[in-house]
This record gives structure tokens, C-alpha cells and sequence, in this order.
């Protein structure tokens, strides 16, 4: 309703109007949102202005992806699903980790597999060669998703490998993000579409009334091929990830090169997404092929989002952090987690487990600095150490517990990340690897941020960096 009308009608009209949008919207709020301080917001907003606060409430605040993958759900074939679960490969654990691994089983209903062998990749540079050599030698799939995908140089070799492998008879799938990947105009969405790929922009529409999607992204980095090798972890795929060639903003980042039957839970998370996005059901051995076991790895995927898999990569770091008996270590860009794993991490260290937090120095998006600096202090009080690193600006999301526990992936610990992302992690119980990303976290640990740093800060940058909290599930 235009609000210009509403001065122009009776009052008693006006009243009425008012009532039922506040009442209608309250009752919806009431009944569909779990987050208390959400639902309360989203109330007081409709009660102070009920004709814009429903329209925000209408673009902003509903959850229509949950309801599309519900539906989704039921109409979707389980055979694959059930294949996985009677895998020979599935493992179960003894020991420390028991409880984190049958939980995690419980919580996502893929089971830990064994026979993995998982190569850490550092930076474009070392990662995008491995994955160029692996759609050169594709035989019969290649499944891509990449939340930034530019048509840059990196970006053109990716794309014209890409179509040579179609080209020769490979079945390609490519799945980029409706904003990451360009909103209004998407270069290597267009490259792609006019070489013929098959290609799909996740959840983008200009249309007003689904802008609600803005806040829901597929932040999700996948590679596969032939169901055989498998690439996942924090790096997009742009110039700005080729350190060596000294971009003007670089980027650097950890990737995984995976080999093994978790590469098979990795492909059925692409080609949920690509249903999601297409309704197209990836279907046969060509993309779903279980290979023989590659190495001694212990693994299993972790996919996060708004959908059936709502907060389920926060939960599975909660219970490790509750299971840590000497050391949590934790590397993102970016770091606004919410209350529960805030309190978590602080509890950890006031147990007496060393807790280190390592994040950039500076990232690249500055408001994200602001609200850490002004939500940092608690765990500070606990004990918690938190370390900045030098430039490059740093992307990699590495967690490690006691030298023997991984959680790697696509997930920031922020809220967006943790709650309105779609986001995929890989857990994993192998000592050897825990331990070369818990030293490759050790040498980043540049500098340590104190109290005297927070409170050393000039007043007015005390009240932006306070201001910019109050956004923090936004950022």
C-alpha cells in the first residue's frame, strides 16, 4: 500500500488497517521465528510503522527456503542416501572423539567414512593448478560451485577447461552465487551460457518480493570429478587468490584436494544445491560412482544452511569445543559468532584448555572489524588469545581440537555464515593432518590483541565499532 493513501483515508479505517498488519504479522513472527531477540525486533518494528515494517518483514524476514526444501525433500529420490549409509567404508569411533562423531552422525545422517587421503592446498597459487589438471582429465562428470567465480584470467582457463571437457563427452554442472558472482551483471554466467555449459545462478531474482534471498547465500566451494577427486575448502575462484602474481588485493586461502569415499558425500552435497537451484535430479554412476579407499583419513561432510540443515556446522563445533582437554585453535576472517559459541570458547579457557582465536589484522570488509573490536572483550576476561595476522589478508576457516580433531570447509564464524549461509565444512579425525594445520595456524600468529589495544582506541572509534555490533547478524 502506497503510504501516501494512509494520511487521505478516515481515521477509524486507518486504525482498523494497522491493527490487522500488526496482529497478522505478530502472529507469524510468533508462530515461525526461533530466535527470541529476532521475533521481538521484527514485532517492535511492525508496532512503530506497520505498513513499511510489514514490507520489510515480507522481504526480509521470512524463511521461504526451509519451505522450499521441505518440499523439495519429499519429492526427491533416497536411494543414493541409502548406498551411502551400507557404505563398506563407514567407520565408528573410540575414545575422546566417541560422542562428537555419533552426534555428528545423528545430526546430519551421513556416516564418518575411512579410506580418505586429504591434501591441504595453500592459496590459488598451489590449489588451482591441481584443480585445472583435474577437469583436464575428466572422463564423465565435473560438478562446480563457487560463490565468487569471476570472468577473469583464472576465471577464462577454468572456463575453457570446462567447455573442452564437455566438448570430449564429460558432463558439466556449474553452480554460482546470485550475488557472489555478480548480481546485476555475471560475466562467467554469460561465458558459460554462450558456450553451452549448463549453468545456474543460485537463488537470484530482481523481482522485489523475493530480495529476502539477499540475506541467503550459497557460500559453498565445491569441485568434483568423476565422483573420484574432490576439491573443497575457502577458495573462490579469481585473480586475487594468485599471491605470486602480486594482485593489488590479495587473497590467501586454504583449499583440500580430497580422494576417497567422503568424495561421494561431497558430490551429493553439489548435487543438492544443483537441484535446489534447477530442479534438475543429478541421477547414475557417472556422478555418484563410490571409487576405492585412497589413504587412512577419517572424514565426514558437514553441510550448514536455512533449509533442513539449519546451524548444524555451529552445533558440530560446539560439542568438539566441549570435548577439548588441551587446545582449541581457531583461524577465520572473519569473527562475530553469537552468544553460544562465544560462551563456549570462553568456558573452554577458563577450564584451563588453551584457546587461540587468529584473525586478520585487517579484512576486507571493514564494518566486520568494527563489530569484532567491540565484541571481543569476554573472551579476552576468559583468557581466550586472540592473534592477528599480517597481509595478505587471510580467508582460511581451519579449526583443530587437541591436535587430533579438523573442521575445515566454507564456514566463517560470524552468524551470517553460521545461520543464513548455505556453507559445507569437512570434519576429520586424523592426527597427522590436525597437526600441519595447527602448526600452519601457530605461524600465523603474528601479533596478540590485548585489552590495552581495545581500550587504547580514540572514543568516536569506540562508538562506530559499538554501533556497528548492533548489525552483527547482517555483516
Amino acid at each position: 500500500m502506497p503510504f501516501d493513501i494512509l494520511p487521505h483515508l478516515p481515521l477509524l479505517t486507518v486504525t482498523v488497517i494497522r491493527f490487522v498488519l500488526v496482529t497478522s504479522v505478530s502472529l507469524h513472527i510468533l508462530l515461525t521465528k526461533r530466535n527470541t531477540s529476532s521475533a521481538i525486533g521484527w514485532i517492535g518494528t511492525c508496532v512503530m510503522m506497520p505498513a513499511l515494517g510489514t514490507i520489510l518483514y515480507l522481504m526480509f524476514g521470512i524463511n521461504r527456503v526451509r519451505r522450499l526444501a521441505k518440499k523439495l525433500v519429499s519429492g526427491r529420490s533416497t536411494h543414493r542416501f541409502q548406498a551411502i549409509q551400507n557404505s563398506s567404508w563407514n567407520r565408528e569411533l573410540d575414545g575422546q572423539f566417541a560422542p562428537l562423531a555419533l552426534m555428528v552422525s545423528k545430526l546430519t545422517s551421513r556416516p564418518l567414512v575411512g579410506g580418505n587421503c586429504i591434501s591441504c592446498l595453500h592459496d590459488g597459487d598451489g590449489a588451482y593448478p591441481h584443480m585445472l589438471a583435474a577437469i583436464d582429465g575428466a572422463e564423465k562428470s565435473i560438478l562446480l560451485c563457487s560463490y565468487i567465480f569471476r570472468n577473469d584470467t583464472i576465471g577464462r582457463q577454468f572456463i575453457e577447461k570446462l567447455a573442452a571437457a564437455q566438448k570430449r563427452g564429460v558432463q558439466v554442472r556449474v553452480l554460482v552465487d546470485g550475488i557472489g558472482s555478480g548480481y546485476f551483471i555475471s560475466g562467467v554466467y554469460r561465458h558459460l551460457k554462450k558456450l553451452g555449459i549448463p549453468c545456474a545462478r543460485f537463488m537470484h531474482s530482481m523481482l522485489p518480493w523475493r530480495m529476502p534471498f539477499l540475506n541467503l547465500r550459497n557460500h559453498r566451494k565445491i569441485l568434483v570429478v568423476d565422483c573420484k577427486i574432490g576439491f573443497m575448502g575457502g577458495l573462490n575462484i579469481a585473480d586475487e587468490n594468485l599471491i605470486l602474481r602480486k594482485p593489488k588485493n590479495p587473497v590467501s586461502d586454504t583449499h583440500f584436494k580430497l580422494e576417497g569415499p567422503v568424495v561421494r558425500q561431497l558430490a551429493e552435497a553439489m548435487a543438492w544445491d544443483w537441484y535446489f537451484a534447477t530442479q534438475e535430479e543429478l541421477e547414475g554412476d557417472i556422478y555418484f560412482l563410490e571409487h576405492e579407499g585412497e589413504g587412512e583419513s577419517i572424514a565426514r561432510i558437514v553441510t550448514a544452511g536455512p533449509d533442513t540443515d539449519l546451524e548444524k556446522i555451529e552445533y558440530t563445533m560446539l560439542q568438539a569445543i566441549t570435548l577439548a582437554r588441551k587446545q582449541v585453535r581457531v583461524m577465520t576472517p572473519y569473527f562475530l559468532p553469537g552468544s553460544r559459541l562465544l560462551s563456549e570458547l570462553a568456558l573452554a579457557a577458563l577450564r584451563g584448555v588453551q584457546v587461540d582465536v587468529i584473525i586478520p589484522r585487517k579484512s576486507n570488509h571493514p564494518p566486520l572489524d568494527w563489530a569484532c573490536s567491540a565484541n571481543i572483550s569476554p573472551l579476552l576476561d576468559a583468557g581466550v588469545r586472540v592473534w592477528l595476522v599480517n597481509p595478505p589478508f587471510n580467508h582460511s576457516k581451519l579449526m583443530v581440537v587437541d591436535r587430533a580433531w579438523s573442521c575445515v570447509g566454507s564456514s566463517n564464524l560470524d552468524i551470517r555464515s553460521l545461520r543464513l549461509n548455505f556453507e559445507i565444512n569437512m570434519e576429520t579425525y586424523d592426527v597427522t593432518l590436525a597437526g600441519i594445520l595447527d602448526d600452519f595456524m601457530i605461524r600465523h600468529r603474528n601479533q596478540r590483541l590485548t585489552h590495552h589495544d581495545l581500550d587504547k582506541r580514540h572514543k568516536l572509534t569506540k562508538i562506530r565499532d559499538a554501533a556497528a555490533r548492533l548489525f552483527m547478524p547482517y555483516l
